[in-house]
């Protein structure tokens, strides 16, 4: 297997594994459809917070890893890992477009002892009947002429505790030897390679990941608007839960789940459940439970102040997740529009993210009629909002 290896798609998954496959001696072309992040990614800038700026210039001056948006340079690579995005459609039904816009473009490429590698989450049954009859049309090889894998990305961006090389690595392939190779592949870098039987069970082991986090997101939601009720803090009742060594879990209540996984990859299991006829309620529930959490936050807005029209409300931090610029499915929108809907003149204020849906981030003051918690990220200074009224997304009280 030749040492040169190409990852499409250079974001939050593609490029620090491209990253962490040019560590591990590997020659990396990564390559993105977006001309400005090559761009960005050429002058040495990183555009995530996980990887820095001075990493990227490195790696380029060794020679090691090429940004490009230009396919013709994937042509000498042995192993090709597509890391692209799976949103959902208007419909809210699962887009695959990247994926196979991607795989016609490799197709050409392709030849025999070539590996591909799907790291982006899709429904169980994809790699298998999607993906790879493209690879085969476009390539004119038979599958048994080249190699396909899945190994669904577990990217957490700025966890300090668990990264690309000790999050355990789940491995499947279409052929035992396609299995054999993606482990070898892998473990060049990443501690635990866990191989499983099909690229049925990686795909639905993905999917089953982040359901689960969704439903128990969804049902600590409804405590802490039932702790509310009564006036207890939700953040003490999980803490004291938390405590029993075994057999609990602490999830902690929010605005709604955001980002590109646990708002997506529950409705890419609901959508294969609903293909083959089985209901999938808690899915169905949990979904509805978080849709429903912006507009609860408007009414406990309302409440607070005494009516929002005409009042000036600003919304403390738009992105998804606390300390990173993301806003993909991000609640926060939702909650803007629900409270713009009421009357109210909405704000806000994030300086990771700094412009978005056309509007640019406000400075932190005093002169507001009431803030909103949405995203604590690390650097905010609260005291500069002075006596401005403070609803918190993330406690009941």
């Amino acid at each position: 297997m030749r040492i040169e290896i190409s990852v499409i798609g250079q974001g939050y998954v593609g490029l620090p594994l491209a990253l962490a496959a040019c560590e591990a001696g590997y020659s990396v072309v990564g390559v993105d459809n977006n001309p400005s992040k090559i761009a960005e990614l050429q002058s040495g800038k990183s555009g995530i917070e996980d990887v820095s700026d001075s990493m990227i210039s490195k790696v380029i001056k060794s020679g090691k890893y090429k940004p490009t948006s230009d396919y013709n340079e994937i042509s000498a690579s042995g192993v090709i890992l597509i890391c692209v995005p799976t949103p959902l459609n208007t419909n809210n039904l699962p887009d695959l477009t990247a994926i196979e816009n991607a795989a016609k473009k490799i197709a050409k490429y392709l030849s025999k002892e070539s590996l591909v590698i799907l790291e982006s989450t899709v429904e169980p049954g994809t790699t298998r009947d999607f993906l790879v009859p493209i690879l085969e049309r476009g390539s004119g090889l038979s599958k048994e002429d080249f190699h396909v894998a899945f190994s669904p990305e577990r990217i957490d961006p700025l966890n300090k505790d668990w990264n690309i090389k000790n999050t355990p690595k789940i491995v499947a392939g279409l052929t035992e030897q396609s299995k054999v190779m993606a482990i070898k592949f892998y473990s060049k870098f990443i501690d635990n390679v866990i191989p499983v039987e099909s690229l049925e069970v990686a795909e639905t082991a993905k999917l089953l990941e982040n359901s689960f986090r969704l439903v128990n997101i969804s049902f600590i939601n409804e405590i802490s608007i039932f702790c509310q009720r009564l006036g207890i803090d939700v953040n003490g009742v999980i803490n004291a839960a938390a405590s029993k060594p075994y057999g609990f879990m602490p999830f902690y209540p929010s605005v709604g789940v955001g980002g590109h996984c646990i708002p997506v990859d529950p409705v890419y299991l609901a959508n294969k459940a609903d293909q083959i006829g089985i209901e999938t309620r808690f899915i169905d529930l949990a979904v509805q439970i978080n849709k429903e959490m912006p507009g609860y936050f408007v009414g406990r807005a309302e409440e607070k102040i005494g009516g929002l029209k005409g009042k000036k409300v600003l919304l403390v931090g738009v992105s998804y997740k606390p300390n990173v610029a993301d806003v993909r499915e991000t609640p926060v929108e939702e909650l803007i529009n629900g409270l713009a809907k009421k009357g109210a003149e909405v704000s806000w204020h994030d300086d990771l993210v700094k412009e978005w849906n056309g509007e640019k981030s406000v400075a932190l003051s005093n002169n507001f009629d009431l803030a909103i918690l949405a995203t604590l990220h690390d650097y905010l200074d609260l005291k500069k909002l002075g006596s401005v009224p403070i609803l918190n997304t993330r406690s009941s009280i």
